[in-house]
């Protein structure tokens, strides 16, 4: 929204659910209150006549903005794929959903390439596609590192949920201990997992080495990342990863899951690692191996720093966006 005000010159009106899904009792209320939104939003375009609709999430938001009946209808998938979770019994009903958001879309927003391959699967109009990320702030998430550069100093970034699997992490860094390889691992952020992975950060006897350092602004981030000389991010699935392409411009060296969403980015041993989903051993062996190579790694961070600057740069992103936004509405504008 920002950055459509900034270099649009947009006036953003926002709508959203007010029912949270944090359990099954207000999922169904959610569910109750999805039904009728349809209703809310036509009387807010009634009222309010804006020149467009843009919403995130194909398989809620977009299809709520497809039925509108306003007109130009931006629409941006949100995962890999928003049909999740893949064994959900409303899974059959998201498809149709998604496939009318989908059908009604005037732009869909694909944030990089592993988007893409669920919409050719769903046979969508790939000419309506545009494969482009946000983009992240360059000068805020600034070309500089202050790690120590005699031990590892490595950050995780990512919601301390169960699929993001920070045991993992934990794991490979008491390979590490045991190797008795210096190391500082600072995590960021809070979710169901915390305590659990405090436990077993004492329970392998790292917790001294190990910083929580609970939620924090935005605006402090990029500091801990420049303070850091690893990066990492070993989740079960994903999209495109702004926390990747954060820690990529302030120099830190990328070691991710092995997964197609982080393959679009990082070729293994070229600018950063890829490891198997859970194999905290091979995290521990490719930590070391990239430690211990510390040519290669100069290399890699200077390569990625160069890559986010041509292709996921906020200022050039979000003005590619923002007249695309301007050339939808005068093509569907009356006048």
């Amino acid at each position: 929204m920002n950055g459509l005000k900034e270099f649009g010159d947009f006036e953003i009106i926002t709508w959203e659910l007010k029912t949270p899904s944090n359990c099954l009792h207000k999922r169904i209320l959610r569910i109750f209150e999805f039904k009728f939104a349809i209703f809310k939003i036509r009387k807010i375009i009634k009222l309010q006549k804006p020149d467009m609709v843009i919403a995130e999430r194909t398989t809620s938001y977009g299809f709520l903005a497809a039925l509108s009946g306003l007109k130009p209808v931006a629409i941006a998938q949100q995962g890999k794929t928003d049909l999740w979770p893949q064994k959900s019994i409303l899974l059959p009903l998201k498809k149709i959903i998604q496939h009318y958001a989908f059908q009604k879309a005037d732009l869909i927003h694909a944030w990089g390439p592993v988007m893409t391959i669920s919409m050719r699967e769903a046979r969508v109009d790939m000419n309506k596609v545009l494969i482009l990320p946000k983009g992240i702030d360059l000068v805020q998430f600034a070309d500089k590192n202050n790690a120590d550069p005699e031990k590892i100093c490595a950050i995780v970034t990512r919601s301390l949920l169960p699929e993001y699997r920070h045991d993992t992490i934990l794991k490979s860094f008491a390979i590490l201990n045991q190797k008795e390889i210096d190391f500082a691992l600072t995590i960021i952020g809070d979710g169901t997992q915390l305590l659990k992975l405090k436990e077993l950060a004492k329970k392998l006897k790292i917790e001294s080495k190990v910083i929580f350092t609970g939620r924090i602004p935005n605006t402090a981030l990029p500091k801990l990342l420049q303070q850091s000389n690893f990066y990492i991010s070993m989740p079960t699935t994903e999209g495109v990863s702004a926390s990747l392409f954060e820690a990529m411009a302030c120099n830190c060296y990328p070691v991710v899951t092995d997964i197609i969403g982080n393959r679009s980015w990082i070729e293994h041993r070229e600018n950063g690692q890829l490891i198997a989903v859970d194999d905290f051993e091979m995290l521990a062996e490719e930590l070391i191996w990239s430690f211990e190579n510390g040519e290669h790694r100069k290399n890699a961070v200077l390569k990625n720093r160069k890559f986010v600057e041509e292709n996921a740069n906020y200022n050039t992103n979000m003005k590619i966006i923002a007249d695309k936004y301007h050339q939808l509405i005068n093509t569907n504008s009356p006048n």
